[in-house]
């Protein structure tokens, strides 16, 4: 369920901590469209520290691959990455997809296209685009507590939701699932993939 306890706006805001903690630089130069790579400075295993903060921050599990390793994964070798590492037409076509749930008003994916090296994808990472992946693990939120069946959940820090009946904490999807899921119901809607 769409949950409404932690907004958008805090998860930037814990977003920028962990990177500021991550990165040691000034958490004012953070802003949602910087990209970690690019403005940054972020190298891959920063990424690996960043994650661990924010699944601390929130009690969540962050995707341990990119949506790129799950299409190759669920749909074959050769669908999202050709022979030469470059991006196929239908992974662009995925990632636009995925990418447009958060899109704002003149916002574009322009330099997406098929053929770009996927070498490239990490430096297109922001500050924005991490918040989202959280939000969407956030808001896995099920209706009910399966421990005891309300459906009163709470948070007391802003950051951590527990069971306003049992104070269990929040049972989320993890976000390898998370995405798994969501190729397999876009594949079902679109039929993007042939086969």
């Amino acid at each position: 369920m769409k949950q409404n306890l932690i907004p958008f706006e805090r998860v930037i805001e814990e977003m920028k901590t962990a990177i500021s903690d991550t990165l040691t630089i000034d958490k004012d130069k953070i802003t949602p469209d910087s990209s970690l790579i690019k403005d940054l400075g972020a190298e891959s295993l920063d990424f690996l520290d960043i994650n661990y903060r924010l699944e601390q921050a929130f009690g969540i599990k962050m995707a341990r691959h990119f949506i790129i390793e799950h299409i190759e994964e669920m749909f074959g070798e050769g669908t999202a990455v050709d022979s030469n590492g470059q991006l196929t037409e239908t992974a662009v076509k995925l990632m636009k997809i995925r990418l447009s749930a958060g899109k704002e008003a003149g916002e574009s994916f322009d330099e997406l296209i098929p053929g770009m090296d996927m070498d490239a994808l990490p430096a297109m990472v922001t500050v924005k685009s991490m918040s989202m992946a959280v939000m969407d693990i956030l808001d896995s939120l099920p209706q009910k507590c399966p421990a005891c069946g309300a459906s009163s959940w709470k948070t007391d820090d802003g950051t951590h939701v527990i069971c306003g009946g049992c104070s269990a904490e929040a049972p989320y999807e993890n976000g390898d699932d998370l995405i798994k899921n969501w190729l397999e119901k876009t594949q079902k809607d679109h039929n993007i993939i042939k086969s």
